[in-house]
């Protein structure tokens, strides 16, 4: 797993770009993943929702690519917050 604080770019179905936090990128069954939070105004996402994409190395670099599997997106999701909430505790205990 890897902390991120970095802005990401990507263009969307209608090819506006539109700008992420990247809250992280980890390793599940093999495959890269990334959770990112909506900077900009993203369609039927929340704010406080993250976006979990997955990561494909190609000669160009790399693309985020739509986990279109709802059984290997929920198991995804499931891996993000075992993270997300290690990485919490983490820092909580780094503050006393």
């Amino acid at each position: 797993m890897e902390e991120q604080n970095t802005v990401i770019e990507l263009i969307d179905e209608s090819g506006n770009t539109v700008k992420f936090d990247l809250v992280m990128t980890f390793d599940y069954e093999g495959k890269r993943f990334a959770a990112l939070l909506p900077i900009d105004n993203v369609e039927n996402v929340d704010d406080d929702e993250v976006v979990l994409l997955e990561v494909v190395k190609e000669k160009g670099g790399e693309n985020f690519v739509t986990i279109e599997n709802p059984v290997l997106l929920d198991e995804v999701f499931n891996e993000f917050i075992e993270l997300f909430d290690e990485m919490a505790d983490g820092d909580e205990e780094e503050d006393e």
